[in-house]
């Protein structure tokens, strides 16, 4: 793998983490509310779990499973 294409893939993966992070902290407040959205609250929720399929397909990229 090229070091520029690795770097780049390192960068996103960086990226999506933290975005996965935010949207931890946005569906933990908007399920504290009283009055909260259960559609925007699936819709975040649906967004996380495609962030994260994307952060294990990078990490698999960057890191494959090498069997000895």
């Amino acid at each position: 793998m090229a070091a520029q294409t690795e770097q780049a893939l390192r960068a996103e993966l960086a990226r999506l983490r933290q975005e996965h992070r935010d949207l931890d902290v946005a569906i933990e407040a908007l399920g504290a509310t009283a009055n909260a959205d259960a559609l925007q609250l699936q819709r975040l929720k649906k967004k996380k779990l495609m962030i994260k399929d994307r952060i294990a397909a990078l990490e698999d990229q960057l890191f494959p499973d090498i069997i000895a």
